[in-house]
This record gives C-alpha cells, sequence and structure tokens, in this order.
C-alpha cells in the first residue's frame, strides 16, 4: 500500500533507537522527509546514513531534550527551520524509573511525567500552529500496554495512562484544524540497549519464563512490528482515525 507519505515533513522525538528509530526509517522508506530529534547526538549521527539510504530527504537530525521546556522549542523551531514546516509529529520519548512504589521518591515520579506526559505534550503544542500553517496533519503519542492496564514501575504506568487520555483528548480539541491525534500502544519490544535486552542479559532463566507466560506468540516485539504501524496511523491512508488507542503488542495485553 502506498501511505501517501511521499514529501511529508515529519517530526520524530526520541529517534536514536529502539521504536522511534525504526520509526524514523519506516516512515523516510514511504518517502516522507524527517527530522529526528534525541538527546544522544552519537545515536543521531550513526542514525543519518540509514536515514539517507532508507529514502525520502533531504532529512535532518536535531540534539534536543524535549523533557524540558527550552528543549521542546528548540526541537520544534530547529524542525521548522530544517524541513520547512511539519506535517507529522511522533512523540517517542519515554522512560521508567523507580520500579517499586516503595522506592518511588517524588523525584522519580516527577521525572516519569517529565520524560512520559510532558514530552508529548510540549512537543504536540509547539507542534500545532505549524500543522496548522501546513492545512492539518498528524501527532501520533507512543504509550505502552502499561498505558492502557495496569502494571510496570508505578509513575511509569500513571504516565503512559495520561498519554492516552491527552492524545484523546487532543483530539477532540484539534480536529477543527484538520489534525489527528492517537496514541500506539507497544507490547514489551526486544531491541540492543533497550530495557528488556537489559533484563535477558541480566536474568536469562527469568525472561524465558517471561516469554512463556505473558507473550502469546513466544517471543518479544520488533521496533519494525511498532513502526510500520505507527506509520500507517500517521498518514492520510487513515484519515478517519483520530482519537484511538490502537496496540501493537502480540495478545500481551488483557484489557479489552
Amino acid at each position: 500500500m502506498n501511505l501517501a507519505l511521499d514529501g511529508k515533513l515529519c517530526l520524530v522525538a526520541g529517534a536514536s533507537r529502539g521504536i522511534g528509530r525504526s520509526i524514523a526509517l519506516s516512515l523516510a522508506r514511504e518517502g516522507a522527509r524527517i527530522c529526528a530529534i534525541a538527546r544522544n547526538a552519537d545515536g543521531l549521527a550513526a542514525l543519518e546514513p540509514e536515514l539517507a539510504s532508507a529514502g525520502g530527504g533531504p532529512h535532518a537530525t536535531i540534539a534536543a531534550d524535549v523533557a524540558t521546556v527550552d528543549g521542546a522549542q528548540l526541537a520544534v523551531d530547529a524542525c521548522v527551520a530544517a524541513l520547512g514546516g511539519i506535517d507529522i509529529v511522533i512523540a517517542n520519548v519515554g522512560k521508567s524509573f523507580a520500579r517499586d512504589s516503595h522506592d518511588m521518591t517524588d523525584e522519580d515520579f516527577a521525572k516519569s511525567l517529565d520524560m512520559n506526559l510532558w514530552t508529548s505534550v510540549r512537543v504536540a503544542q509547539r507542534a500545532h500552529p505549524h500543522l496548522v500553517a501546513r492545512g492539518g496533519g498528524s501527532i501520533t503519542m507512543i504509550s505502552s500496554v502499561w498505558g492502557r492496564e495496569a502494571g510496570g514501575a508505578p509513575g511509569y504506568n500513571v504516565a503512559k495512562a495520561a498519554v492516552i487520555s491527552l492524545a484523546k483528548a487532543l483530539a477532540n480539541d484539534y480536529a477543527r484544524d484538520n489534525i489527528r491525534v492517537n496514541s500506539i500502544a507497544p507490547g514489551s519490544i526486544l531491541f540492543d540497549g533497550g530495557g528488556w535486552d537489559r533484563r535477558v542479559k541480566a536474568d536469562p532463566a527469568a525472561m524465558a519464563e517471561f516469554v512463556k507466560r505473558e507473550l502469546p506468540f513466544g517471543r518479544f516485539g520488533t521496533p519494525e512490528e511498532v513502526a510500520d504501524v505507527v506509520a500507517f496511523v500517521a498518514s492520510p491512508k487513515s484519515s478517519w482515525i483520530t482519537g484511538a488507542c490502537i496496540t501493537v503488542d502480540g495478545g500481551q495485553g488483557k484489557s479489552f
């Protein structure tokens, strides 16, 4: 299917590795122009030749921390300067902190909200006028299976649930501007350097049991499997999908 993404101007936050990196490459393969945003300048440098060979372009990479007010503004401003506007926003940044409520401090909870919720809020708000100037577009926020149901670290669970709620609220507000807003809820995704990769290396026997018990297909998901769904949801081919949370979890989630 041609996703009608040729020449679309895409801001992809959290693009230096994992799911964000795969989203950037998937969109580029569809002919889009990518502005890849991340804190990790080395990761962005490694991504540049991959983007160039994927297609689309010309592309850009910007080192910025969208978990901060100034970083979010820098990311959007630099994207507009590099690409000439914004048609599509992918808000992908996220991280889990204290994994047990007994160990969680106020700082841990604040970091969870900054990294998982406020990154989406700040980028969406600052990109909104640029999407309006282009006649509309789409915003896709990456939540988690632990945004749809209980699980994971407490702060992460709360923040990812809030991302789903945020996407729904913005979908209603932004429809008048011809902007669609959706969220994606990945399950357990394995990639080099990611949280599941670290757990597998630290305790392979426990992780093998987790896979057997929790993942119906008997394996972790891949970033590419999430990225291809994101590319469709972000594209004009999903023009009547907004305010939705779409699971990409191989049946891991238990909610309806």
